[in-house]
C-alpha cells in the first residue's frame, strides 16, 4: 500500500494511492466516530506514554498532555539526544516521535478507513512529508522514528513541494504553456512554508522555498486565547497550565469554524468569574493580522524572482497562489492575499490535506509524477583563522543547490556531491557546521540558525595518532607548510547533509552525518 504522511503540529494526515485516486485516510476514536486525521498529542497515562485519539481521553482524565511537540524539532538546538517534557518526565524526542509513529501505525491496521494493512510493516510504503525549512536533525529525527515505527519509508518530500502535485492533479486545465508556475502557500500549525514550482506535465521542478520555521496556527489561537483574557480581566500568569492550555484548545476549535461571515467568537475562560466572554473577530484579525503579513514578506523574494510582463502584481507566468495548511482556512488570510496578489489566489478545497494527497500522489510509482527539489537551507562553517585568534565564516551549500530527485521515475539514491580542496594553514581545523536561511551583505549567516554539528581535525601528522581525539592543551598553530586537505559533502535525497574531511598527504579522514 502506497501512502502519503503529513505529520502536522497539531493534526497529521494520511492519503493512500488507489487507481489514480488519492482518497485521505478516516481514523476511529474510542467511540467509534471518524476523523480525517491522527491528532499530534501525547500524554503520559501513569507511567505510560499514549498518542493520538488515547492521549486526548488520557487528557480528559487528568493525564499531562504534550500538544505541538513537532515544534520542538525546529529549535536551533535540537539533536538525537534531545529530550522533551511529558508530565515532568524528560523523554528523548526519539522516543516520543517513534512512539507516536508507531501508534499511527496501529491505527491505520486496527482502526482506519483502509483495507488490507498487516502487522508486518513491509506492506506500508509511504513518502513522508518535512518542512521546507527542516534543518538536518529535523529531518533525521522524523525519517528515523517514521522508520522505527513500522513504516518503509520511500522518500521525504519537502511539504509545499508535495501540495504541488497536488494542485496539477486536482488543477491541470490551471496549468497553460505561458502559465505554468505556481506559489505554494502553505501555513500549517507550526510553520510556514512556500515554494516557487515549475510545471512541466509531470515533472515538477522547485525553483526556490522560503519560510519561517515558527509562524503557523498555534499563534494564531495563542492571539485569540490573549484577547479572551483581556475580555475577561485576566493575565496568562493567572491561569494555571491546564486551564491555559484548555483555553487554547478551545480557540483553536473557534477559529476552525469562524466562516467570512462570522462576527463575534464566544469562548469560556477557564477558572475566572467573568466565565464566558465574546471577541470581536475584527479585533482578532487585526491582532493577527501582522502573522499574516510576515507569511507575505517570506513570500517575496520568491515573487521578485518572477520575470517581468504585463501583469502588474509581476504573476504574469504563475497559474495560482496556492493556499494549503490547516491554517491558511482561516478567512482573513485568503482575502489579504488577494488583495495583495489578486484574482489568482486559490484556496485549497482540503487545505489541510492538500500536503497528505501531493505525498500520496509521490508515493504512486503508477502516477507517473517526478519531482526535482533543492536544499532550500544555506549551509555552512565557521572555522578558525589567524592562528586560532579569530573565526571566519565560510558558505559551503547554497539554498538553491538542486537534492536528488526522491520520487518519480528519475528517482535516486545517488546523493548530491560537492568537493573542496585547499592547503591547511594550522595545525588543527575546528569545523562548527551551520544550517540558515540567509546571509547578510558581509556574507554572515541570519536568521533561524541551526547548529548541525562539530569536527575536530588534526592537519598536523603528529596528532593524528590519536585519531579524533586531540591530546589535552593542544594550542592551535600555524604550520610552515600544511597537508592538501579535501571536504566532501554529500546531500541525499531527504536533504541530510553528511561531511568526509581527508588528509591527501597521510590518508587519514574523518566523516560525519551532520545532525547536530
Amino acid at each position: 500500500m502506497d501512502l502519503g504522511l503529513d505529520f502536522g503540529t497539531t493534526h497529521t494526515v494520511v492519503a493512500h494511492a488507489d487507481r489514480g485516486n488519492y482518497p485521505v485516510v478516516s481514523f476511529l476514536d474510542a467511540d467509534g466516530d471518524a476523523h480525517d486525521h491522527f491528532p499530534s498529542v501525547a500524554a503520559l497515562d501513569g507511567d505510560e506514554l499514549v498518542f493520538g485519539f488515547e492521549a486526548l481521553e488520557a487528557g480528559r482524565r487528568g493525564a499531562p498532555v504534550v500538544r505541538s511537540f513537532k515544534r520542538a524539532l525546529a529549535e536551533p538546538g535540537t539533536a538525537p539526544g534531545a529530550t522533551l517534557a511529558v508530565g515532568g518526565r524528560d523523554v528523548p524526542v526519539l522516543d516520543v516521535l517513534t512512539g507516536f509513529f508507531a501508534s499511527l501505525r496501529r491505527a491505520l491496521q486496527e482502526a482506519s478507513s483502509v483495507d488490507g494493512v498487516s502487522g508486518s510493516g513491509d506492506d506500508v510504503r509511504v513518502v513522508l512529508g518535512v518542512p521546507a525549512q527542516a534543518h538536518s536533525a529535523q529531518r533525521f529525527l522524523t525519517l528515523e522514528a517514521c522508520r522505527r515505527g513500522g513504516f518503509t519509508v520511500a522518500g521525504m518530500v519537502n511539504e509545499p513541494s508535495a501540495a504541488s502535485l497536488e494542485f496539477a492533479h486536482r488543477q491541470s486545465r490551471s496549468i497553460t504553456s505561458r502559465r505554468n508556475l505556481v506559489v505554494v502557500y502553505d501555513l500549517g500549525g507550526g510553520t510556514f512554508d512556500t515554494s516557487l514550482v515549475q510545471l512541466d506535465g509531470t515533472t515538477h521542478e522547485v525553483l526556490d522555498s522560503r519560510g519561517v520555521n515558527r509562524l503557523g496556527g498555534d499563534d494564531f489561537d495563542e492571539a485569540l486565547a490573549d484577547l479572551a483574557l483581556q475580555a475577561a480581566g485576566v493575565g496568562r500568569g493567572d491561569l494555571a497550565a491546564e486551564d491555559w492550555a484548555a483555553l487554547v484548545d478551545q480557540c483553536r476549535e473557534a477559529k476552525e469554524r469562524l466562516t467570512p461571515q462570522s462576527r463575534r467568537v464566544p469562548l469560556e475562560v477557564p477558572g475566572s468569574e467573568t466565565g464566558l466572554v465574546s471577541v470581536d473577530v475584527a479585533d482578532y484579525y487585526a491582532a493577527v493580522t501582522p502573522l499574516v503579513e510576515q507569511s507575505v514578506a517570506a513570500m517575496e523574494p520568491l515573487v521578485a524572482t518572477l520575470p517581468p510582463g504585463d501583469d502588474p502584481m509581476g504573476l504574469e507566468g504563475v497559474a495560482g497562489i496556492y493556499l494549503v495548511g490547516g491554517a491558511s482556512g482561516l478567512p482573513l488570510v485568503p482575502r489579504l492575499l488577494r488583495e495583495r496578489f489578486g484574482r489568482r489566489v486559490h484556496r485549497a478545497p482540503l487545505p489541510s490535506a492538500s500536503s497528505a494527497v501531493g505525498l500520496a500522489i509521490a508515493a504512486d510509482r503508477s502516477a507517473g509524477f517526478s519531482l526535482q527539489d533543492r536544499l532550500s537551507r544555506g549551509f555552512g562553517v565557521f572555522r578558525e583563522r589567524e592562528a586560532g585568534a579569530g573565526v571566519s565564516f565560510d558558505p559551503v551549500l547554497d539554498r538553491s543547490l538542486a537534492t536528488a530527485s526522491a520520487v518519480g521515475p528519475d528517482a535516486s539514491s545517488e546523493p548530491v556531491v560537492v568537493t573542496r580542496r585547499y592547503q591547511a594553514a594550522h595545525n588543527v581545523g575546528w569545523f562548527r557546521f551551520v544550517e540558515y536561511s540567509s546571509v547578510d551583505d558581509q556574507g554572515e549567516p541570519r536568521g533561524d540558525l541551526a547548529p548541525v554539528g562539530e569536527v575536530v581535525f588534526p592537519f598536523d601528522p603528529a596528532l593524528q595518532q590519536g585519531g579524533d581525539r586531540l591530546p589535552d592543551g593542544v594550542a592551535i598553530e600555524r604550520l610552515g607548510s600544511g597537508p592538501t586537505v579535501e571536504e566532501r559533502y554529500t546531500v541525499d535525497a531527504a536533504g541530510i547533509v553528511a561531511v568526509t574531511i581527508t588528509d591527501l598527504t597521510t590518508g587519514y579522514r574523518q566523516e560525519q552525518v551532520l545532525r547536530a
